[in-house]
């Protein structure tokens, strides 16, 4: 569109974004100072000077960069990503796809197919759908190139990313498998409730949360609405020539390797050492569930069944070991902005910022009213600090209390903040990165049509919660 007049409308919008966005890590650091000035000069203790105030938010700041479990959370979300694209490079994998791109020759179908497909992981898992919605964009992409196919890329690699928007009411949810642990409701509100306190439930379970009725309707017109969605985009959507490269993890060759190198290719250490894996993560489902407690889905528990069939999917350390380095690139962006919204995260909840955000609409509303107040207040809040765990951690709380105080069902609440969340992942780009760094894309050329999915799910998650 270089040097064009743009025509229609998604072409004017896609000019916009390309003029007004920064890059995600510009806009990571955008929201640092942003966070900070707004903490400065708003949220002064009276008794504190000024000068002692900001000596207290930047310490704020540096000790949410380096909180130890929010390291751990990192160091686990990380290894998600990075495994979640070795299955998806494994050979198996690139077989499935392979086989699905031929039903991929126009934009309108390969959109539709897409999205259907990413919802549905979305609700497995948030890892496995973000990598594999983009090494499947980018398979589309190498397909229509091999062919000489026009499609819209951005369309595409949109549609791959539409997981995220319903990640957190799966089975891999930050705040749903939290809210499942026994005690962690508890311990979460020790101190603050008073009385509140005793009434509280021991757990929430799964069928309070992502099985209620409410998320199950919502789940189903998900993956109805958004591939019809994506298809009428795709009619209406400029298509061009594709060109992109095959990309393809190293496969080495075996030729005069020493003996202990053989082993590298042999099949067997791999696939032992991968089932060693998959036989630990049955060990610790079924006690779990022998126990009567079935929340066994945790981040440990996905990066150990990871593992084990990443290593038994590409059939050799050695295969293995070149898909990790190829993934790992998709993770690097990533990597280094983790800190930041860690920084953003530790200042907004020790200077009282989202307490205030979400104290506020607690007081205009009714039984009625707060779980829209949830969901909307809970968007807002992940656009400054996209971490669904992190957010439940500050935001919980004050969930559970407004909750009890209003007499709703916790269960809801918890969704209505977990549609929140993940929605606006359709308009901060931090966990697009992986798949941008896949597609060779850049955030303002997908946004344009993420920002099209968001207001489905809108629609979609606000008539949910109104309605059940």
């Amino acid at each position: 569109m270089s040097g064009q007049t743009p025509r229609t409308f998604s072409e004017k919008f896609e000019r916009v974004f390309h003029q007004i966005l920064p890059s995600p890590f510009t806009l990571a650091v955008g929201l640092t100072f942003f966070v900070l000035l707004l903490a400065l000069f708003f949220f002064k203790p009276s008794e504190s000077s000024f000068g002692a105030h900001t000596l207290n938010v930047v310490g704020y700041w540096s000790d949410g960069i380096w909180k130890a479990p929010l390291l751990v959370f990192a160091y686990q979300m990380m290894l998600i990503l990075v495994l979640g694209h070795v299955i998806a490079l494994s050979p198996p994998a690139e077989r499935f796809i392979s086989l699905a791109t031929k039903h991929c020759t126009s934009t309108p179908k390969a959109a539709a197919i897409v999205t259907f497909v990413c919802v549905a992981l979305g609700f497995i898992n948030w890892g496995l759908t973000l990598i594999f919605g983009a090494v499947f964009a980018r398979k589309v992409a190498e397909n229509a190139t091999r062919k000489g196919l026009k499609i819209n890329y951005p369309l595409i690699a949109a549609c791959g990313y539409t997981g995220m928007m319903v990640w957190h009411g799966g089975l891999s949810g930050s705040s749903v498998i939290k809210a499942a642990e026994p005690g962690h409701l508890s311990d979460l509100v020790a101190g603050r409730m008073g009385e509140l306190h005793l009434s509280l439930s021991n757990v929430v379970s799964f069928s309070e949360t992502v099985f209620s009725p409410m998320n199950i309707s919502a789940s189903i017109a998900l993956l109805i609405v958004l591939p019809f969605g994506a298809y009428a985009l795709g009619k209406n959507s400029p298509s061009t020539r594709v060109y992109i490269s095959h990309q393809k993890p190293a496969r080495h060759s075996e030729i005069k390797l020493g003996w202990a190198e053989k082993f590298d290719y042999k099949w067997y250490p791999s696939f032992f050492l991968g089932l060693v894996a998959l036989v630990a993560a049955v060990i610790i489902a079924s006690n779990s569930v022998l126990n009567g407690n079935y929340n066994f889905i945790n981040p440990n528990f996905i990066n150990l069944t990871l593992l084990g069939l990443g290593l038994i999917l590409h059939g050799s350390l050695a295969h293995f070991a070149g898909a990790v380095e190829e993934a790992i690139k998709g993770a690097a962006s990533i990597l280094i902005q983790f800190p930041l919204y860690f920084g953003i995260l530790g200042v907004m909840q020790n200077a009282g910022i989202v307490a205030e955000i979400s104290q506020f609409f607690v007081s205009i509303s009714s039984s009625f009213t707060y779980p829209i107040w949830t969901f909307l207040s809970a968007g807002f809040v992940n656009i400054l600090v996209p971490s669904g765990g992190g957010q439940w951690m500050v935001q919980g709380p004050i969930i559970i209390e407004a909750s009890q105080e209003l007499n709703l069902p916790l269960g809801k609440s918890i969704m209505a903040m977990a549609y929140g969340d993940q929605i606006t992942n359709m308009l901060q780009p931090f966990w697009a990165l992986p798949l941008l760094s896949i597609t060779g894309l850049k955030a303002r050329d997908i946004l344009p049509y993420t920002l099209y999915f968001m207001v489905i799910g809108i629609l979609i998650f606000g008539i949910a919660l109104i309605f059940f």
